[in-house]
């Protein structure tokens, strides 16, 4: 298995009741993802503390587990190759979303945690276009530079 997992969100939402007084609802979500070619067994997400409202997307047999230090962990028995599960937590200030979530791991070791940056994707017949254009740049700077092989060979 090889287990990825990212901060999908992290959004501060300020809230104006007809009656009352404002106030901010924080929220953020935790993309895990088996993308290897075996399952991924006994995927644990470990928190330092577990907000009582979450969710977890798709629905998926999951079960939450009190640690003997403090902190919970969100057990996952199995993630199937390809599978992603999203987890979402909703709670309160001044609860930060650096104080939640503490590792990801499974029976084959820890997860990579990947740092997503937004990025426009480019269509299909560009990324080609690109590819071919690197393909013919380098069999262009390889067969000049066996021209220079020769021709040092030639002159040595």
């Amino acid at each position: 298995s090889k287990l990825i997992s990212y901060l999908g969100h992290a959004s501060a939402v300020p809230i104006t009741p007809p009656e009352g007084q404002p106030f901010q609802v924080h929220t953020h979500s935790v993309v895990v993802r088996n993308g290897g070619k075996h399952p991924a067994n006994n995927v644990r997400l470990g928190h330092h503390y577990l907000p009582a409202s979450f969710s977890v997307y798709p629905s998926v047999d999951y079960r939450v587990i009190d640690l003997p230090g403090g902190g919970k962990e969100i057990l996952f028995p199995s993630l199937v190759p390809g599978e992603q599960v999203t987890v979402a937590y909703l709670y309160y200030p001044p609860l930060l979303f650096t104080g939640i979530n503490s590792y990801t791991k499974s029976d084959d070791g820890f997860a990579t945690i990947v740092n997503l940056l937004p990025t426009p994707q480019w269509s299909p017949w560009l990324s080609r276009l690109a590819w071919l254009l690197i393909v013919v740049g380098a069999i262009t700077v390889l067969a000049g530079l066996g021209q220079v092989v020769v021709f040092v060979w030639r002159v040595l």
